[in-house]
C-alpha cells in the first residue's frame, strides 16, 4: 500500500480486515518505525529468556500474538535490513525464529505493508531488498492524496462536522457559499489527517454554526499554498459538454489557475537567467542590471548585451583574460550529492562533540536511532 503521510492507509487496511474471512481473528497495527531498531526483530518476531541483557523471561512477538489474523506493517521503508531478512522468510514459507531461539515458528498471518517511500528508489540505493519488496507486492494499493479525490474534500468536512458535532455536543459545522471554494483550492499536505484536524479546531473555536471563508483561510495550516490544486471544484451551472471541454484543455485546471502557474513559470525563468548573468559578469569583474523593474543597488559599468551572453560559452568557461581567477573559490564545482552531503554534516557533528551521539543527533534534528542507523550505512568510524 503506498501513499502520503495523512492519506488514511491504516484504515484501509482495517476495511480489508474486516471484509474478510479473518474478521474474527486479532488485527495489529505496527508502525515499524517508531520502534528501536535494537527491539525491532523482539518485538516482531519475540524472544527467549536470556537472549539478551534485559529479556529476563521470554515473550511472544506480534505475529505470534495476531496468529490467523492480519498485522498491518506502517512505515515499512523504516525496516533495518537485518529484520527485511527476517520478514521475507516469514512471508516465503510461514516460519520464523524467536531472538535466541532455534525452534522453528509457525505464522499464519496477513500481513499489510504500507510506505510513503520510493521503494524502488530505495532499493537502487541499497536501503530495500528488492526480493522483499517484490514478495511483499503481491496486489498494490495506490492510496492518492486529498487533493486528487475531488468531491470527497467537502464530504470529508461534513462527515468530520457531524463527528466532532456529536463529540462536542453541538450542532455540525457548515460552511458558507464562499468557502467552499477554499477547500479544493487549497493543497492538503497532511491530507485525510489535516483536514480532520481542522474540523475539530473549528468546531471547538467557532461560536456560530457556519463556516466564513476568512474564518476558514486563517486557520488553514499553510498559508502560503497558492499553487493550484490538481483538483478543479465542480461547476454545478456549467453544462456537461463545457465541464469535459474545459478538462480537456486544461487537464483538470481552471483558466485562471492556468495562467497562474504560466506566470510562475516565467518568473522563475527569468530569475534563472539573471542568476546565470550575474555569475558571468562577476567573473569579468562587470556589473550586473536585472531584467526586471528592480533597480540596480550601485551605479552600473559595462553592461553585456543579450547577444554577447548567448554568444558568451557560459557552462564551466573562465574568460582566457583572466586565468588567475580558475582558482577562485566560487568557480569550484561542488558535489551536490545527497548522501555525500549528509555524510559530511555527520560527520562535523560528531567531531563538534567528541564523537557523543545523542548531542550530535539533537544538533542534526535527527533521533538518535537514525543517527545510528546513518552511521551504519556510510560506514563511519
Amino acid at each position: 500500500m503506498i501513499g502520503e503521510n495523512g492519506t488514511g492507509k491504516d484504515i484501509f487496511s482495517r476495511i480489508i480486515h474486516e471484509f474478510s474471512r479473518r474478521k474474527h481473528k486479532p488485527f495489529l497495527a505496527v508502525n515499524t518505525g517508531a520502534i528501536p531498531e535494537g527491539t525491532l526483530d523482539s518485538e516482531l518476531f519475540g524472544h527467549e529468556k536470556g537472549s539478551f541483557t534485559s529479556a529476563y523471561d521470554s515473550r511472544k512477538g506480534y505475529f505470534e500474538e495476531v496468529a490467523g489474523g492480519t498485522i498491518f506493517l506502517d512505515e515499512i521503508g523504516e525496516m533495518p535490513l537485518a529484520t527485511q531478512a527476517r520478514l521475507l522468510r516469514l512471508l516465503e514459507n510461514g516460519e520464523y525464529l524467536r531472538v535466541g531461539s532455534s525452534k522453528i515458528q509457525k505464522a499464519d498471518v496477513r500481513v499489510i505493508a504500507a510506505t510513503n517511500k520510493n521503494l524502488m528508489d530505495m532499493i537502487r540505493r541499497g536501503k530495500f531488498r528488492e526480493d522483499l519488496y517484490f514478495r511483499l507486492n503481491t496486489v498494490s494499493i495506490q492510496v492518492p492524496p486529498l487533493r486528487e479525490r475531488g468531491d470527497d474534500i467537502e464530504l470529508l468536512f461534513r462527515y468530520f462536522a457531524m463527528e466532532f458535532g456529536e463529540k462536542y455536543q453541538r450542532d455540525a459545522l457548515e460552511l458558507e457559499e464562499e468557502a467552499v471554494p477554499l477547500l479544493y483550492k487549497y493543497r492538503w499536505p497532511g491530507n485525510v489527517r489535516e483536514i480532520r484536524n481542522l474540523v475539530e479546531k473549528l468546531t471547538v473555536l467557532v461560536k456560530g454554526d457556519s463556516v466564513s471563508a476568512n474564518v476558514l483561510q486563517r486557520n488553514l495550516l499553510v498559508q502560503d499554498s497558492y499553487l493550484p490544486s490538481v483538483v478543479r471544484m465542480p461547476d454545478p451551472f456549467a453544462s456537461e459538454d463545457n465541464s469535459s471541454q474545459s478538462g480537456a484543455d486544461y487537464g483538470g485546471f481552471s483558466a485562471r489557475d492556468r495562467d497562474m502557474l504560466f506566470k510562475l513559470l516565467m518568473d522563475l525563468g527569468r530569475e534563472v537567467t539573471d542568476l546565470k548573468k550575474m555569475m558571468y559578469l562577476g567573473m569579468q569583474n562587470r556589473d550586473f542590471v536585472p531584467s526586471g523593474n528592480l533597480p540596480a543597488p550601485f551605479e552600473p559599468g559595462p553592461i553585456v548585451t543579450d547577444e554577447e551572453y548567448h554568444s558568451a560559452e557560459f557552462v564551466d568557461h573562465i574568460p582566457p583574460m583572466q586565468p588567475q581567477r580558475r582558482s577562485s573559490p566560487l568557480l569550484v564545482e561542488e558535489s551536490l550529492s545527497l548522501d555525500k552531503k549528509e555524510k559530511e554534516m555527520i560527520l562535523k557533528a560528531l567531531g563538534k562533540f567528541g564523537n557523543n551521539r545523542k548531542k550530535a543527533a539533537r544538533e542534526l534534528g535527527i533521533s538518535e536511532r537514525t543517527l545510528y542507523r546513518k552511521i551504519k550505512a556510510y560506514d563511519i568510524e
